[in-house]
């Protein structure tokens, strides 16, 4: 689901300019409206054949990336869960990455992490995918492991039951624990009647806890086989060598003996009536109410002006229900549009996350008219141009990268069953009329073939009612798979393992290219080109961050930056947020605790223009007094949402409790006292003092010459003058170290608990960072750390464990942190400290650290391919006081680092004495243990919770 932006503009308010004028919208001088050039999406440039056994094999060859990205795509999803066995699609895709006969259990992370590369794979209703991007000097061998898996997967108890509980603990992280998780779980059931897409993707416990390996058996001889699978492979190879490769390891791979055939006849019609339901589920501090009609499936020729539709509705700042529900009415914190695409039949599920305060009925009304008005009346000229340019911007997007492109490709084929649907899609959407908008709204949006949608707090829920969210039509029974007749592969006995291929010849990797410059007027210009697609990127960078802000007024900062977007003496935020979205452009502000940023991605053509308007906003923010009212309700709601995620209310917990009252102790976006606080002076203030050009520095990136990006920058900015002497930074932004504390926080009725452990780490520049960041990457970065591995690997207690440490300019954290079921949150702190002790205690080997080194690099370097990419690394770098200059000697820098040097440092740093515990979720399950490991355990209600306060406990 895509979660839209949650704040929009109207066209006449009552604004207060810079020396505080009243302006009104009417009366503004209007900014000139930036015309858009045409965007050109290249299209992508593949090869495809296919084997005689039904493998499809696809190439797209890329020479400029030193990597390659190898994926399978089964044409097998959730929708083919046998009956009674939902979910079973999900852990196949746990489990065929796990186990072969030539490889071990998760050999597969090492393959991967262990050569710098990455490794996933994901299940939707139409298809399951594998995928590793690594460097291009490994393709055989991840060709092998792919081989491997189609061919000799091992499915034993050790796998079965291992996977399983892991799912479990996905489905509590992703479905129960989270506020709005369960909508899901509604919108699958009164999205289909008879189809088996019906049934939750992720499964249930109950389903889960009721299959057994027998069954699993059977579903994958059932389906998985070259015969239902395609091969993509996209970056830099020799094709022939690929395909000789592809020859010899897939070719001999025998198709399905029995094939059950993968399509899906049966179809639903559009509900007999309209009905409503609503669905009660625990911590929900914000209702929310939507509507749901089915839609066609992906081939059909009306998805793309039905994805245009849904663009004009829900997506930016400037669409129709952002504008009337957020902006216009502030009846809802945020709205969203699931445009769900699926190969049979889908759905269409506007939907809204009401506002505090708000009544259901106004929402519900407010949203039944925008669909009303968009059946009822063609969409303007400029809403749809605006459409299109927003789509054909997110492909470029999209293929950026080499691994991108792939991703593109596979999932429009596995959809539609063509290569070339993706491109096709797009031509398609550059043809869509207002004619076809309406056309598509009164056919599929009839008001007659509804859902509508309540998601309420289960405290709601009134004496004795029941559950009134079931589909009245029974779910029926759905296709069963026979038993396996094949014999069960065993892993190989060591010495009897066949190897993986070894690596071919490195391809040389080449840093990122940044050149700097610095305008007259002390603004720092940073350049660097990292691709030939025309998608760019500008990021302006401020010095200072939250660290300023005053302690009892946390989130000025971040507010500023953010209502810096919404008003300038030319353009208000309804203009703003149109123009942007004209040219395709994304704008993008925030501030963390060592600067504040505003930023704009947009196609190359455009970048011009984005950046005028950008540069109006960085020198010219009027902070209108409405939208500051408008922006601190919408943060509100949102920190009301946030207190209600275990693991959101952690995360927030942390940051005072290590940094007690020092400048970072402040939480960067506010809390609710300190919102209620901020008033329009203070942000006007604030940017007088820290928005100027020799505090701040400009960084373009992407598909530009970096000499064309120079000259932008010196057109721009250069005549940006700043006000009154420079700004002081505060000093000692970390203060004093604080007495180790274990907090729990009690939230009765959370669906699993968070656990964090944190110690005081580093500064970015100090000369043990990059030995600390390798020690941290041994600890928990990645599926190949220790706390992944013990927590995840060995126990299954959680879906993932990781350790964390964000460089800051001052000294930063370290952090471990993992969700899992409330019984079982004692077992994960106590593997916490253990292993933080560890980390501290034994010397790490030369092996394990070039491992984790090339884990490292490897991550960096695909992140710096990306002009969003780079240009963040850039700006961190600024935030923290170093040249641009470090992001090139990134790599060199982590390479040189020894074990000797990441154990000393992690001697002095990792330490269970060190580390302050947090435990949030339902104390009754797992307090005791607790108190085992530290008896002078605090404990918190959640209803008591101040993050204000140094106790974080309301005075009473």
């Amino acid at each position: 689901m895509r979660t839209k932006a949650a704040l929009l503009a109207v066209t006449t308010f009552s604004a207060l300019g810079a020396g505080g004028t009243a302006i009104t919208a009417a009366a503004q001088p209007a900014a000139s409206q930036p015309q858009p050039a045409a965007i050109t999406v290249p299209a992508l440039a593949f090869k495809e054949r296919r084997l005689s056994n039904g493998l499809r094999v696809i190439t797209l060859k890329d020479t400029t990336t030193p990597n390659v990205a190898v994926s399978v795509w089964y044409e097998v999803g959730s929708k083919h869960d046998p009956e009674g066995r939902s979910g079973f699609a999900h852990l196949f895709e746990h489990i065929l990455s796990r186990k072969t006969r030539n490889m071990p259990y998760n050999m597969i992370n090492k393959l991967t992490e262990d050569v710098g590369g990455v490794r996933n794979a994901s299940t939707w209703y139409d298809r399951t995918n594998y995928y590793e991007i690594v460097p291009a000097r490994y393709l055989q061998t991840m060709l092998w492991t792919h081989a491997e898996r189609m061919a000799l997967p091992v499915v034993d108890e050790q796998v079965f039951e291992t996977e399983r509980n892991v799912v479990k603990e996905e489905l509590r992280q992703r479905v129960l624990a989270p506020p709005y998780g369960r909508l899901r779980l509604l919108l699958n059931e009164q999205a289909w009647d008879r189809m088996p897409h019906r049934r939750p993707g992720i499964g249930s416990i109950e389903q889960l806890d009721a299959a057994t390996l027998a069954d699993a058996r059977a579903f994958h001889e059932a389906y998985y086989g070259p015969d239902t699978a395609t091969l993509i492979v996209s970056g830099n190879f020799d094709d022939a060598q690929l395909q000789r490769w592809v020859d010899t390891y897939f070719a001999k791979i025998p198709a399905r003996a029995a094939k059950i055939p993968l399509a899906i006849t049966e179809r639903d019609t559009a509900p007999a009536r309209k009905r409503t339901v609503t669905m009660y589920a625990p911590n929900v501090p914000l209702p929310v109410v939507g509507s749901l009609w089915r839609i066609p499936g992906s081939s059909h020729a009306d998805m793309a002006a039905l994805a245009v539709l849904d663009t004009i509705l829900t997506a930016g700042d400037s669409s129709r229900l952002n504008r009337s529900l957020v902006y216009d009415r502030q009846l809802a914190t945020s709205i969203n549009g699931d445009l769900s695409d699926v190969e049979e039949q889908g759905y269409y599920a506007p939907y809204a996350i009401l506002a505090g305060g708000k009544s259901v009925e106004e929402v519900e009304a407010t949203l039944s008219a925008e669909i009303a008005r968009v059946r009822d009346a063609p969409v303007t000229a400029a809403e749809l141009a605006e459409a299109k340019t927003e789509l054909l911007a997110a492909a470029l997007r999209e293929r950026e990268t080499f691994s991108g492109r792939a991703f593109d490709l596979g999932e429009a084929l596995v959809r539609t069953g063509d290569a070339r649907a993706a491109d096709k899609r797009l031509a398609a959407i550059q043809k869509v009329t207002a004619g076809d908008v309406q056309r598509v709204a009164r056919t599929y949006l009839a008001p007659d073939r509804q859902v509508d949608f309540r998601y309420r707090n289960e405290a709601e829920r009134p004496a004795g009612q029941a559950d009134a969210w079931a589909n009245p039509v029974p779910m029926p029974p759905f296709k069963s798979v026979p038993a396996a007749t094949r014999p069960p592969h065993e892993a190989a006995a060591e010495g009897e393992r066949q190897q993986p291929p070894a690596p071919s010849a490195a391809v040389p990797v080449t840093p990122p290219a940044i050149s700097q410059t610095r305008l007259a007027n002390g603004l720092d210009v940073v350049t660097a080109r990292t691709g030939a697609v025309p998608i760019a990127s500008m990021v302006l960078v401020v010095k200072g961050g939250a660290s300023t802000d005053p302690r009892a007024k946390a989130g000025l900062a971040s507010m500023a930056a953010t209502l810096a977007t919404k008003g300038t003496p030319t353009r208000n935020a309804q203009q703003i947020a149109a123009q942007f979205e004209s040219l395709g452009a994304e704008i993008g502000s925030g501030a963390g605790p060592d600067g504040a940023f505003l930023s704009v991605s947009a196609p190359v053509a455009n970048l011009e223009a984005a950046g005028r308007i950008l540069v109006d906003l960085a020198r010219n923010a009027t902070f209108p007094e409405q939208e500051l009212e408008r922006e601190r309700k919408r943060a509100l709601d949102g920190l009301s949402i946030a207190m209600r995620d275990p693991g959101s209310v952690a995360g927030l917990v942390v940051t005072p409790l290590v940094y007690g009252s020092a400048p970072y102790g402040n939480l960067a976006n506010g809390t609710p006292t300190s919102l209620q606080a901020l008033t329009r002076d203070d942000l006007v203030a604030h940017h007088a003092r820290w928005w100027q050009p020799g505090n701040a520095a400009l960084i373009v990136s992407g598909g530009i010459d970096a000499a064309r990006s120079a000259a932008l920058a010196q057109s721009l900015f250069g005549s940006w003058q700043g006000r009154g002497p420079a700004p002081q930074a505060p000093t000692a932004r970390a203060g004093e170290s604080q007495m180790v504390r274990t907090i729990v926080i009690d939230m009765p009725g959370s669906g699993q608990a968070a656990v964090t452990a944190a110690v005081p780490a580093l500064a970015r520049g100090t000369a043990d960072y990059y030995p600390l960041t390798l020690a941290n990457a041994v600890l928990g970065a990645g599926s190949n750390g220790r706390l992944f591995q013990e927590v995840r690997v060995k126990r299954a207690l959680s879906y993932g464990a990781y350790s964390a440490m964000p460089a800051r300019l001052d000294a930063s954290l370290l952090t471990a942190s993992a969700q899992t079921k409330n019984e079982s949150a004692a077992d994960v702190a106590r593997i916490f400290l253990d292993e933080l002790d560890r980390l501290g205690r034994e010397p790490l080997d030369a092996d394990a650290t070039a491992k984790r080194i090339a884990f490292l690099t490897g991550t960096y370097n695909r992140q710096v391919e990306t002009s969003g990419g780079l240009g963040g690394v850039l700006a961190n770098l600024i935030q923290q006081g170093l040249s641009p200059e470090e992001a090139a000697a990134y790599v060199q820098r982590m390479e040189s680092v020894t074990p000797q040097a990441a154990s000393a440092v992690a001697a002095r740093i990792a330490s269970s004495q060190r580390a302050s515990l947090i435990i949030v979720g339902d104390a009754s399950k797992f307090l005791d243990k607790v108190k085992a490991i530290r008896p002078d355990v605090e404990v918190i209600p959640l209803a008591e919770l101040d993050l204000d306060s140094p106790t974080l406990r309301k005075a009473k």
